[in-house]
């Protein structure tokens, strides 16, 4: 078993403080972008909206989140002892499975996979903003 990430926020308050924290790089990141494909001032004001940079900062806080990565007996034993609801993702006979549980939070999600561990990654950190973090940040 192994981890990926280093953002595992103990509380609420964490959590909020630190996506807050990233409104003003999610700008900086989406300007930077739209210059690179040569946007000029109309194009700009026309399709960076604040959604595009409210999904900029979720996806840079997804990216930070700690996640454990390992067997399903791995995870089974961990969910065992676990005080969380966890609601899991993906196929129920594989091998492997990554996971995400904010000790702040009753609930954790977890992705299966078989062999696309980074895609597994990625798709548990979408998930966990959306159903862990939505309401919190």
């Amino acid at each position: 078993m192994h981890t990926e990430g280093t953002f595992l926020p103990e509380t609420a308050r964490e959590a909020r403080e630190r996506y807050e924290a990233l409104g003003s790089t999610a700008q900086v990141v989406v300007k930077a972008v739209a210059k690179s494909m040569a946007f000029d001032s109309e194009e700009y004001d026309e399709r960076v909206t604040s959604d595009v940079v409210e999904t900029a900062r979720e996806a840079m806080f997804g990216e930070a989140l700690q996640v454990r990565v390992g067997t399903r007996e791995a995870f089974d034993e961990w969910r065992e002892s676990a005080d969380h609801e966890v609601e899991v993702v993906g196929a129920d006979n594989v091998e492997n499975v990554a996971w995400h549980a904010p000790p702040f939070a009753e609930q954790a999600v977890a992705a299966t996979f078989q062999e696309e561990e980074a895609a597994a990654v990625a798709t548990l950190r979408r998930q966990a903003v959306a159903r862990i973090y939505q309401d919190v940040v």
